[in-house]
C-alpha cells in the first residue's frame, strides 16, 4: 500500500478510530499514525477495532532486506563552520566496470527494496541491471547534531535534503560530479538542476521536490492571505523544520521588510520570523504527513502549513481542502550525491542514473507523495501528483523559492528550537 493509499484510508478511519478509542486521544491517534514506526511496545490501543485500522495503516517497520550487507555507521561530523581545508575531490573522469556494490543512505521511503510492500522495489532490477549489489541505510537529516549529516567514509550515494546537501557542499565531502556520465541529468528542469550547483560545479542529481502551502477547510471563508495562519487563534500546525522560518520571512516581506531571499536572513529578520509563531498553545508542529490528514479530518485544526500532496488526499478522502492565495511558496529539492571518499565511485555513478530515469522517480513519487525532478516520470501513478505540483506547466517554478541551507543555519536551529521545543 503507498503512502497516498495509506493516507486516503486514514482519513476514511477516522471516525472509526473516534469511536473505538472513546475519542481522539492517544490511542486513536498512535493507531491511525503512519510514521517512521510501528506503535511503541507497551502503548495502550482501545480496543480490537483501533487495532484493526493500525494493521491497515501503519506500514511494516523500515529495515534493510537481509540480502543487504550491513553498512557501516554514520559517524558524527564536524560543526558546520569547520571547513575542509585544501583542493576538493575532482569529478569522476570516467565509469569503470563498477566495485560490484554500493552503499546507499537514504531518507525514509525514498528507496524501496519490497520490504515494506513485496509490490514496491526498485532495488532488484537495479542489481539485475548493473551487478552492483545495494548496502541500504536510512538515516534521519533532523539530527543535526552532526549524527545527521554521515561521514563520507560512510557511504557512497546519498539522498540529501537540502539542509544536508548544503553542508556536505560546504565541508567537501560531496563530490563534485561530471554530469556527462549521467544520461537522464538533462532531462531534469535547469532550475531543479540549480539547487545542487555551487561555483561553477555540480554537486547533486535533483530525485524529488515538493512545496508548502497554507491549507484551509474549503467549507469556511477563504482566509485573506497565506499570513491568516500566523494571526488566526488556532489551533494551527505548522512543519517541524527551522527552515520553517522562511515561511515566516515570505510573510515579513508581504508586511514592508526587505527581504530578497527568504533563506538569506539578518539576526534581526531571523528573530521577527521566530515571533511570528509565538502564540503558545496555538501551535502544533508536525513531522508526520497523518497528522496535517487527522488535523483537517478531525476538524482540529484550522489552517496547516503542508503541501499539493495533503491537499490531494483529503479531497481523495472527501475532506477537501483548498490553498490560501497562490504564490509566493517556499519549497526543497532533494538529491542525490556522491561521496568526497566514495569507495564504490563507479557503482554510485550508476546508482545516479538509475534514479534519475523516469521509471523509478515515477515509483518514487506515487510512493512519497512528492513531485519527481524528472518530467517524463509524469505518468500513470505519478500523473496526479504531478498535476497537483504543476510539473510540467508554463511558470511551474515561478515564485517558489527553493530552500538552501543557510550559511548560519545553526542559529536557524537555535531560533527554531524556542519556537518548537
Amino acid at each position: 500500500m503507498s503512502r497516498t493509499h495509506r493516507l486516503v484510508v486514514a482519513v476514511s478511519v477516522t471516525g472509526l478510530l473516534a469511536t473505538a478509542c472513546g475519542g481522539t486521544g492517544e490511542g486513536g491517534q498512535r493507531a491511525a499514525s503512519v510514521g517512521q514506526e510501528a506503535a511503541t511496545p507497551g502503548t495502550p490501543v482501545a480496543g480490537q477495532a483501533a487495532e484493526r485500522v493500525a494493521a491497515a495503516v501503519l506500514p511494516a517497520s523500515v529495515s534493510p532486506s537481509p540480502s543487504q550487507s550491513p553498512s557501516p555507521s554514520a559517524s558524527a561530523s564536524p560543526s558546520p563552520s569547520a571547513q575542509t581545508s585544501g583542493p576538493g575531490p575532482a569529478p569522476l573522469a570516467s565509469i569503470g566496470p563498477g566495485e560490484r556494490m554500493v552503499r546507499v543512505l537514504a531518507l525514509n521511503g525514498y528507496v524501496e527494496w519490497g520490504g515494506t510492500d513485496p509490490k514496491v522495489s526498485w532495488v532488484g532490477e537495479f542489481e539485475k541491471t548493473t551487478g552492483c549489489k545495494v548496502s541500504l541505510k536510512s538515516y534521519d537529516p533532523s539530527r543535526d547534531d552532526g549524527a545527521g549529516v554521515p561521514a563520507p567514509s560512510s557511504f557512497d550515494a546519498i539522498s540529501a535534503p537540502p539542509e544536508v546537501a548544503g553542508r556536505l557542499i560546504a565541508e567537501r565531502k560531496a563530490a563534485p560530479l561530471n554530469t556527462a556520465l549521467l544520461p537522464g541529468y538533462g532531462e531534469i528542469p535547469k532550475r531543479l538542476r540549480e539547487s545542487s550547483a555551487e561555483d561553477g560545479q555540480v554537486y547533486g542529481v535533483p530525485y524529488l521536490w515538493g512545496l508548502n502551502e497554507v491549507l484551509y477547510d474549503s467549507s469556511e471563508v477563504e482566509p485573506d492571505g497565506a499570513d491568516a495562519i500566523f494571526e488566526d487563534d488556532g489551533p494551527v500546525m505548522f512543519r517541524d523544520n527551522p527552515l520553517s522560518l522562511a515561511d515566516a520571512a515570505l510573510v515579513l516581506r508581504d508586511r514592508g521588510a526587505r527581504i530578497k531571499d527568504p533563506f538569506k536572513l539578518t539576526p534581526d529578520q531571523l528573530d521577527a520570523a521566530a515571533e511570528l509563531f509565538d502564540k503558545p498553545g496555538k501551535r502544533v508542529f508536525w513531522t508526520d504527513p497523518i497528522d496535517v490528514v487527522k488535523g483537517f479530518a478531525t476538524g482540529s485544526v484550522r489552517l496547516a502549513h503542508a503541501t499539493p500532496y495533503h491537499r490531494d488526499v483529503l479531497s481523495r478522502g472527501d475532506r477537501p481542502v483548498r490553498a490560501v492565495g497562490d504564490r509566493p511558496v517556499t519549497g526543497w529539492v532533494d538529491s542525490w550525491m556522491v561521496s568526497a571518499q566514495a569507495a564504490h565511485p563507479s557503482c554510485a555513478y550508476r546508482w545516479l542514473t538509475w534514479t534519475s530515469s523516469a521509471d523509478v522517480q515515477r515509483q518514487a513519487s506515487a510512493w512519497t507523495g512528492f513531485a519527481p525532478a524528472n518530467p517524463r516520470a509524469c505518468t500513470g501513478r505519478a500523473r496526479r501528483l504531478c498535476v497537483d505540483y504543476r510539473v510540467g506547466e508554463p511558470g511551474e517554478f515561478k515564485g517558489v523559492y527553493f530552500a538552501v541551507r543557510p550559511a548560519d543555519y545553526d542559529q536557524w536551529i537555535a531560533r527554531w528550537s524556542q519556537v518548537a521545543g
